[in-house]
């Protein structure tokens, strides 16, 4: 019964077809295959276009409003460099800090200036160095023009972010100060000891007869020698 079904389709295909029954399944196999690719394709391609889509949409959505954070170390600032999508992505120059969340495509992660997210780069800015030695606040040392390309990035961020905080400035405890403190009170100390010297020698400056007194007690003799001629 199965030859018998088997021979029906086969004339049937002739009969319809015109081609032998092994030309007709090969040209459905290659039509099949031909449209799993291309769907494939095109199906790849919507998945795309929705992933970007979506990409599209999350940066679109309203950043949260910027928190105003004070003053904080260096080291809690490093806390916002983005790796925390829920926290927000910050930046110092010359100790200011700024939010720049709405330009985490650049400072974000795997944006073009990420290493200099959660970190004061002024001197960094200034030399237009990507080194990690120079991602610090430490300005010293520049040229004019060094200066004025981070007065620049400083303008910049200035009227384009939101001013957060600044970075908290640690206070070196300088060891002298203690020491002239003590100097300066060995000094008040032998002051009054001083004036009380010159005090008691007073008297004896009073003791010795000035000069014009001497002058007028020769006079004096000189007229007496003279009267007694």
């Amino acid at each position: 019964m199965v030859l018998q079904l088997w021979d029906t389709i086969k004339d049937s295909i002739t009969a319809y077809t015109g081609l032998s029954p092994a030309t007709f399944f090969t040209v459905v196999a290659l039509a099949l295959a031909f449209y799993y690719v291309v769907s494939g394709l095109f199906g790849s391609s919507d998945h795309g276009h929705h992933q970007r889509s979506r990409d599209f949409e999350q940066q679109m959505q309203p950043l949260p409003p910027p928190v105003q954070l004070g003053e904080i170390t260096e080291q809690e600032l490093k806390e916002y460099d983005g790796a925390d999508p829920k926290k927000p992505l910050l930046m110092a120059i010359k100790g200011q800090i700024y939010d720049v969340s709405q330009s985490r495509m650049f400072y974000g992660p795997g944006g073009p200036y990420a290493l200099f997210a959660g970190k004061d780069a002024s001197r960094a800015l200034a030399k237009m160095s990507f080194e990690e030695r120079d991602l610090t606040g430490d300005i010293s040392g520049l040229g004019p023009f060094e200066l004025e390309a981070l007065q620049d990035w400083e303008y910049k961020f200035m009227s384009k972010y939101v001013k957060v905080g600044t970075i908290k400035q640690a206070v070196p405890v300088i060891d002298g100060a203690a020491d002239g403190e003590s100097v300066e009170a060995t000094d008040r100390e032998a002051k009054p000891a001083e004036d009380g010297a010159s005090a008691s020698a007073k008297p004896l400056e009073d003791d010795v007869p000035s000069k014009s007194v001497v002058a007028e007690t020769v006079d004096k003799s000189d007229v007496d020698v003279d009267n007694k001629d």
